[in-house]
């Protein structure tokens, strides 16, 4: 028997996804304004980054300026400032460069990585911001506490009345035997089409179905969580899988590429337990340590989030940027949701958008 379902249905397999277990939280996003986004017309935020990484050491990270319109590069001398502009992005005089930031980076890793903490840099303050969430107690919170102190003016800790999990639910909903996830980004390997949701989503499902009991869809391939948080599922059944995020009352947003995602940027998440909810972007190459263990690289917004939309689709118009990871808070209160970059992914995994 053919599997079909109705364009309500496809629009949500299709796209959004966030895999959820029971007892897990999940997070929303809402449509990106395409005149807020970061395209800046003197220079793309590819274009910013590739700038920032050919200064040498002399620049400390770049983000989108929603009141300017700019993007902005950071840097930490007249020489760099002056190649910034001839490019046309804005430069910002710093005090601590990338190098610097990245050393502060790596001594938290090595004495500070404690199951219920986060850091990562933000362009903004020029610093590297730790959070600590409401599990962390005591002598371990003692122990963060000393750690970025020593770090002195490159590095702030903040507490969270949160706690920080990975968020297991759904986008267009997508069931296992014991775990309801969503689908993130229908993608194509091999010519062959299959799905990316979440790692820890992967890691509990095997065999997915587009309902609770129903036949199967789609076979996990792949799974990687932590340190990263991302799988792959191939499609088994006859199921239609176009290239799409479900908005939940719009029409679904079609999506054509992959792309990074820069600091400052308006997102969109999708997923099917809190549906479309948006944010902005506040920092990149972020470190969640969760109590399974540690993932890195991830997209940090202040996205609010609630059990069932793990694996969801974070996108800006027609671009896939992230995949729901977890995070902290839920949509009454607000919170802060972090995201496996897309590119990454299917750079892993060996597939592309489609």
């Amino acid at each position: 028997m053919k599997h079909r379902r109705n364009t309500q249905r496809r629009a949500v397999l299709a796209g959004a996804g966030a895999l959820a277990l029971a007892a897990t939280a999940t997070l929303t996003l809402a449509n990106a304004n395409a005149a807020d986004g970061p395209a800046a017309k003197q220079l793309t935020p590819a274009a910013a980054t590739a700038l920032a990484s050919q200064l040498n050491g002399h620049a400390a990270g770049s983000y989108y300026d929603a009141g300017t319109k700019k993007l902005v590069v950071n840097v930490v001398d007249q020489k760099a400032a002056d190649a910034v502009r001839a490019k046309g992005a804005e430069a910002r005089m710093v005090r601590h460069s990338l190098a610097q930031l990245d050393a502060a980076r790596a001594t938290l890793k090595q004495r500070a990585t404690v199951p219920g903490t986060a850091w990562a840099m933000d362009p903004r303050s020029n610093k590297i911001v730790v959070t600590a969430d409401r599990t962390v107690t005591g002598a371990e919170l003692d122990k963060v506490g000393k750690v970025v102190k020593s770090l002195g003016s490159k590095a702030e800790l903040r507490r969270s009345k949160a706690e920080f999990t990975p968020f297991i639910a759904g986008g267009d909903a997508i069931w296992g035997s014991s775990s309801r996830c969503s689908l993130g980004f229908n993608v194509v390997k091999g010519g062959k089409p299959y799905f990316l949701t979440a790692g820890h989503c992967g890691n509990a499902v095997k065999s997915w179905s587009d309902k609770q009991g129903g036949q199967e869809i789609a076979t996990t391939e792949d799974s990687k969580f932590p340190g990263s948080d991302y799988s792959i599922a191939k499609y088994t059944g006859d199921t239609a899988h176009p290239s799409e995020v479900n908005t939940y009352g719009g029409s679904p947003q079609k999506i054509t590429k992959a792309a990074e995602a820069t600091v400052g940027q308006k997102v969109t998440r999708s997923g099917s337990t809190t549906q479309v909810h948006d944010g902005t972007v506040k920092a990149l190459n972020a470190s969640v340590n969760y109590q399974e263990g540690t993932v890195e690289g991830l997209i940090q917004t202040d996205v609010c989030a609630e059990p069932g939309d793990s694996g969801g689709a974070l996108y800006d118009g027609d671009s896939a940027l992230g995949l729901t990871s977890g995070g902290s808070g839920d949509c009454s209160s607000g919170g802060e949701t972090y995201f496996q970059p897309v590119p990454a992914a299917l750079k892993a995994v060996g597939a592309e958008i489609g």
